[in-house]
């Protein structure tokens, strides 16, 4: 008869997680009329705010990034102010409403699925728009008030760990059972048996005892034995001899 015996050998597994680790910044420009005129292609930075271990600024472009759009939009960018390669991020950008009704408006990727997934940037990447909103509309807007603009920015730096099983370890007692049995015995504790010897008592544990010797056994927990005795006399022996 032919037996095939197969060998799975030893099983692991293991976990990749992709998880992005956040952060944000509120950027506030004051003077924003002061601002225009700069020209386009030309920003205003905030100062640098630490996501994920790299410098981000954001990147506030009064007359717009492209020379070709007149000037007709502000834009909007996050830019990578640290070294950094092949950063994967993401990124949401908040325009505050300043009247209070809360209708801000927000450009976020957090909340859906990218074709391409995150952004991928090295040093002095950007990511943002070039066209975040018609200035016309925005100088009328409660986005503006005293001549001031605030943003909220989110960062979320993209970032990929391996988990593997989990081992536990139990640690093995010595096998010091002996040594443990004497400390119970020379500190008394949990004794509940008591021999008179002469004119000297011991106090001892009735189940070691019954483990060691079947006449304490028998007497102890035995059919005609004494479950409730905790007194014993002990007349033939010397004290030295039943202390060994």
């Amino acid at each position: 008869m032919l037996v095939n015996n197969f060998d799975h050998g030893i099983k692991s597994d293991s976990k990749s997680i992709n998880e992005s680790v956040n952060g944000s910044h509120d950027f506030t420009i004051r003077g924003y009329s002061l601002a225009k005129g700069m020209g386009a292609g030309k920003y205003i930075s905030s100062d640098t705010f630490s996501v994920g271990g790299y410098d981000w600024a954001i990147y506030f472009y009064p007359d717009g990034k492209n020379l070709e759009d007149n000037s007709m939009y502000v834009s909007v960018f996050i830019a990578l102010a640290s070294d950094g390669t092949d950063v994967r991020a993401l990124f949401e950008l908040t325009l505050l409403d300043q009247s209070g009704k809360g209708k801000h408006k927000v450009h976020s990727h957090f909340d859906r699925a990218l074709e391409s997934g995150p952004y991928t940037l090295k040093y002095r990447g950007s990511m943002g728009y070039k066209r975040f909103f018609r200035r016309v509309s925005l100088e009328t807007s409660d986005y503006l008030k005293d001549d001031c603009l605030s943003m909220h920015c989110t960062v979320g730096v993209v970032r990929n760990r391996v988990e593997g099983a989990k081992h536990f370890s139990i640690a093995i007692p010595p096998s010091d059972m002996g040594q443990n049995l004497k400390y119970l015995l020379e500190t008394e504790t949990g004794c509940d048996i008591v021999f008179h010897v002469r004119d000297e008592t011991f106090k001892a544990h009735k189940l070691i005892l019954a483990a060691r010797s079947p006449v304490f056994r028998a007497q102890f927990f035995g059919l005609v034995g004494n479950p409730n005795m905790d007194e014993v006399e002990l007349k033939d022996i010397e004290p030295s001899i039943f202390k060994r």
